[in-house]
């Protein structure tokens, strides 16, 4: 199990849900076999992609706002990231560590996995988050 002791974790994760502040995402990392914050943003999925890395293994929380005109909310992504460099122990060790980290990470509609920033497109996910959100009354009568 990771260490997600650190009560950061948790400041950082409500910022993301909190509809008082403008934190958009969050992005955690290893100190040792200590979880801990390593940025926040305030922009979109492109802006928390410039801090993954290719020699790590770290995950996401981010903040997606889904909907149409009748109804906008705000809906969640939990991305866990193992960059094409990351060693074969430490990618054996992140479904345990995941495990750690979803204990503070608590409430989101979708989860992702990535290896590289191609897996993660920005109208790829709009149209996950889209599908997972329920009714739509964008017009299409299809």
């Amino acid at each position: 199990m990771a260490d997600v002791s650190n009560p950061a974790l948790a400041e950082a994760y409500q910022e993301v849900r909190s509809d008082q502040n403008d934190t958009q995402w969050v992005v955690y990392g290893y100190e040792g076999n200590a979880i801990t914050v390593q940025a926040k943003g305030t922009g979109d999925l492109d802006e928390l992609k410039t801090h993954l890395q290719d020699d790590q293994a770290q995950y996401a929380f981010l903040r997606v706002t889904s909907g149409d005109s009748e109804s906008k909310r705000a809906k969640f992504v939990f991305i866990s990231w193992c960059g094409e460099g990351v060693g074969a122990l430490k990618r054996a060790k992140m479904s345990v560590h995941k495990a750690s980290v979803k204990t503070v990470v608590k409430d989101f509609g979708i989860e992702l996995h990535a290896t590289s920033q191609s897996d993660l497109d920005a109208s790829e996910l709009a149209q996950k988050v889209k599908k997972a959100s329920g009714a739509d009354y964008s017009g299409n009568t299809n």
